[in-house]
């Protein structure tokens, strides 16, 4: 079970390799549309074809933990998401979430599956992806962290052709996924027809929802959107 530990003041002058803090609205997942702050933390162990933030790769600048509490809170929004890159890369990433939680903000954590979630606190709302074959990274899915999803988090399918539409239908019927959190169905940007996504939904009778990135369709590939 997971233990909620109230950072102190030493805590919070860790620092982690951030590439940039900006405020949109919500693309993705359950809190779309809301006002939001992302914070993009550096580095992922991943390399999916359809990464549209290789420039978070590396790079990056060392924020304290106190500093990035200040930024988020200058922009006046309830709802933060911590995401990547891989966010879980970073050790100190636990932190950054704890006190974030514990200053009452709303936090979503975007994760690739590939890392242990054990530690993430559980106010934190997970969404986490299951790659498909179509990433070119399906190898590296965590299955264990299955088993460590709540009602409150979300797991996330991109989907690039019927391919990856068949193997997230049968990892959801191998894990009864849909009885454990709500899942998401995406179209890979660019690759597939969203109409044909959505029609292989409905005639499967599939319990998932169909989502579009919303910030794709209002900015496109703008950064820090």
């Amino acid at each position: 079970m997971n233990t909620v530990t109230t950072p102190n003041a030493q805590e919070l002058t860790e620092t982690l390799r951030v590439t940039e803090v900006f405020h949109s609205l919500q693309g993705e997942a359950r809190d779309v549309g809301w006002p939001t702050v992302f914070i993009r933390l550096t580095g992922c162990p991943l390399r999916c074809v359809y990464c549209d933030t290789a420039y978070a790769f590396t790079g990056g600048v060392a924020r304290s933990i106190s500093d990035l509490l200040a930024d988020v809170a200058g922009y006046g929004a309830r709802h933060v998401c911590v995401t990547g890159g891989e966010p879980l890369a970073q050790k100190n990433c636990i932190r950054l979430l704890e006190a974030l939680c514990t200053a009452g903000y709303n936090v979503s954590l975007e994760t690739s599956g590939a890392m242990d979630i054990a530690l993430v606190d559980p106010r934190v709302v997970r969404v986490m992806d299951i790659k498909t074959p179509g990433s070119g990274e399906s190898g590296k899915n965590r299955f264990e962290n299955i088993s460590l999803l709540t009602s409150r988090d979300q797991v996330k399918f991109v989907i690039c052709d019927r391919q990856d539409y068949l193997y997230a239908k049968s990892t959801i019927e191998k894990f009864h996924l849909t009885e454990r959190c709500e899942v998401l169905f995406s179209p890979s940007y660019g690759v597939l027809i969203p109409s044909e996504l959505a029609e292989w939904i409905l005639a499967d009778k599939l319990p998932v929802r169909f989502q579009l990135q919303l910030h794709k369709i209002l900015w496109g590939d703008a950064r820090g959107k």
